[in-house]
């Protein structure tokens, strides 16, 4: 987790003040070449690299937001991921409501990202629409490009489509007072993030337009990208939105250690759920 700035924004209300619960759901060992994109161009040797996987729910005394889903189990283990707790039991544990009317954003359509949209078939579900045109498209059946999707989790969106709970944005949108979802495309077309006000200052949830500090830091693009340009651009984005204060601090999609700077949920979550801003009981 970055930061910088005072507390960008206005005061809010108590109703617009969220608590930020991160679930690392998985893990996987992998190298540095198979992270960053054409690493061999840094001239740097090559490394062991600790991925982890992540979803996020947002809380306020009055509304819960989730931000992506995290991986289904079966695709996960496919991919050779360790899975620490099942979204499913997470949400649980959490006493997330899944047959509730939430609020869902989909950030972008990548299977671990998406692997449980089906467990919340009341939900609205917010995604760019770049997103859900680019992956029902010809398109995604490339290899190279499909490869990070599974179809029946796409198949989940178009149905959500088809009940009528698919919100489709571009540009920016306020989904819930003091959570706005912005699209910036880059690692894929309608990639989003999440800016949300909380106890601690407006977080940033930069999922997948940020993987790593690193990539942040040091401008090293992820080895999945479909737009190179915009990715950049899209990290330039959230290093003018750090310098600016108008957020406060990012969590970046995978980096390693995020729990170890977050207080725990509760003792039977310890290791795998953390809490930034945490609300009063």
């Amino acid at each position: 987790m970055t930061g910088a700035g005072e507390g960008g924004g206005a005061p809010a209300g108590p109703v617009d003040v969220y608590e930020v619960v991160v679930v690392r759901h998985g893990t996987r060992r992998a190298r540095r070449s198979e992270v960053f994109l054409n690493y061999a161009q840094y001239g740097e040797p090559d490394a062991d690299f600790t991925v982890d996987y992540y979803l996020w729910v947002l809380r306020s005394p009055t509304t819960t937001v989730l931000v992506d889903t995290g991986f289904a189990r079966g695709p996960a283990e496919a991919r050779g991921r360790t899975v620490l707790v099942d979204p499913a039991d997470a949400y649980r544990r959490l006493g997330v409501d899944t047959a509730a009317p939430h609020t869902l954003v989909v950030t972008h359509a990548h299977y671990d990202h998406i692997g449980n949209v089906g467990l919340f078939p009341s939900a609205t579900v917010v995604v760019s629409g770049a997103e859900v045109d680019f992956w029902t498209s010809p398109m995604a059946a490339k290899p190279l490009i499909g490869h990070f999707t599974e179809a029946d989790e796409v198949a989940a969106l178009t149905r959500a489509d088809a009940e009528g709970r698919l919100r489709r944005f571009t540009g920016s949108v306020e989904v819930a007072p003091g959570v706005v979802v912005t699209e910036v495309g880059g690692h894929t077309p309608g990639q989003a993030m999440v800016t949300v006000r909380t106890g601690a200052g407006v977080v940033l949830l930069a999922s997948d337009a940020v993987h790593f500090t690193e990539e942040l830091e040091r401008d090293m693009p992820f080895i999945a990208v479909t737009d190179l340009p915009a990715l950049y651009r899209g990290l330039q984005t959230v290093r003018d939105l750090l310098a600016s204060g108008a957020v406060d601090s990012v969590l970046t999609g995978h980096d390693a250690g995020v729990l170890d700077r977050l207080e725990p949920v509760s003792p039977e979550l310890a290791g795998v759920a953390g809490v930034l801003g945490r609300l009063p009981s």
